[in-house]
């Protein structure tokens, strides 16, 4: 099965799961908002990236090329997959209206120094302004699918961020439970106090240890995930309307891989969660082929 990703290595991980796939294009580290007005510029310098697919991705990136590296392959292809992970950290917008993705990479290129040189400023993830320029670049990609007569081969992956390890209990994020971890914070916090009131701190040190508690892992693993599956439920359900077909995990169904090959992230998951993707996905490749 030949496939090609528009997203994260939330798609591209899954694939490792696929019987028999190849992926032969993967737009990674770029936002849809780079396909309407991409920046163009040759002010970043790409030769400080230790690998061609960073390069290859920064320059997709500048050059606003994703969707046109899809079609290009439109005949070859069996499947699409989109995914919304690479969305969470905006993108730089310039003062010529031009824009682009605020991933890792472009940082490690310059793209913050070159943003402060010029008068650009970062649109965040979640704000009305970032998500209406987001609409319409998530239109156009969906538009170039269907003029490539991609749009039946494509899956969007919903997968939402997993909120704890494996081995653990999922967090809620209903107000108890908030509340709970916050009265477990602040009880690690007076212990920490009294014990450095015990070994000679100021009393102003031993407040300063109260109310400064810093988060556990599990913690900020939840809070982090509560945080953005709240952000990406509108950008969710316009890519619902624009994708024929969809896997959904919510983010209960799901735990953090502790032995995952990039590490524990909140997007990356336990082979049995990738598993489980795949086998409805070979469901939603069958309807394809029918």
């Amino acid at each position: 099965m030949k496939i090609a990703i528009f997203g994260s290595c939330v798609s591209r991980d899954t694939c490792e799961f696929i019987p028999n796939s190849h992926v032969i294009v993967y737009v990674a580290r770029q936002s849809v908002t780079a396909l309407e007005r991409p920046h163009r510029k040759r002010e970043v310098d790409l030769s400080v990236l230790s690998s061609e697919f960073q390069k290859r991705m920064v320059a997709s990136d500048l050059a606003g090329s994703g969707a046109k590296r899809i079609v290009e392959k439109a005949e070859e292809l069996d499947l699409v997959l989109v995914d919304l992970v690479d969305e969470r950290r905006g993108y730089w917008l310039f003062p010529d209206g031009t824009t682009v993705t605020n991933s890792i990479e472009a940082e490690v290129c310059g793209i913050r120094e070159l943003a402060t040189r010029t008068g650009a400023r970062l649109v965040e993830f979640g704000t009305d302004e970032h998500y209406i320029q987001w609409v319409r670049g998530v239109n156009s990609l969906f538009a170039a699918l269907e003029t490539a007569g991609l749009t039946d081969r494509t899956v969007f992956l919903d997968i939402e961020w997993a909120g704890a390890l494996e081995g653990t209990e999922h967090a809620h994020g209903d107000i108890a439970s908030r509340w709970g971890r916050r009265l477990r914070r602040t009880k690690r916090g007076a212990r920490d106090a009294t014990r450095s009131l015990i070994n000679g701190a100021s009393a102003s040190d031993s407040w300063a240890r109260l109310w400064n508690v810093k988060a556990t892992e599990a913690e900020q693993f939840a809070e982090r995930a509560e945080q953005a599956n709240k952000l990406y439920v509108r950008y969710r359900k316009v890519v619902h309307s624009l994708a024929p077909r969809a896997v959904c995990r919510s983010s209960h169904e799901l735990r953090i891989g502790r032995d995952h090959r990039w590490g524990p992230e909140p997007f990356h998951f336990r082979d049995q969660d990738y598993i489980s993707v795949v086998d409805e996905l070979i469901v939603q490749v069958g309807k394809l082929e029918r």
